[in-house]
């Protein structure tokens, strides 16, 4: 029964992690999106300040992730679970996802920085 317990244990700390990893990575998806929509209104400091929340946000799901495989490297005993590996699967798409809105900032602001040049140039 001891055996049994310490299973569900395990069971219960990995989902836990593993819900964590998926709310945060979740909320850093909602700042990543709320950043995209900024850049297509041209508001890059807006969108510069949503992608810094959604990197703390993110960030706080890969420390929740480090822990957790620090822990097995540790010698803590982890049992197989769907949901981290989709946690896990989250957390990368999600960086993924700050990384490319991040290069469409600076293409944004690429174009903008030539429309202004050639604006400039018209107006003398």
């Amino acid at each position: 029964m001891a055996v049994e317990n310490n299973m569900d244990d395990e069971i219960d700390q990995v989902s836990a992690e593993a819900m964590q990893i998926i709310m945060s990575a979740g909320d850093a998806r909602v700042s990543c999106n709320d950043a995209l929509k900024a850049i297509a209104e041209g508001n890059v400091e807006s969108a510069r300040e949503l992608i810094k929340k959604a990197e703390g946000q993110i960030a706080e799901a890969h420390h929740v992730q480090t822990d957790a495989i620090q822990g097995s490297i540790g010698g803590e005993t982890q049992a197989y679970s769907l949901l981290f590996a989709h946690a896990q699967d989250t957390l990368m798409t999600v960086y993924s996802e700050i990384h490319m809105t991040k290069q469409l900032l600076l293409i944004f602001e690429g174009y903008e920085q030539r429309i202004r040049t050639l604006e400039e140039k018209i107006a003398k």
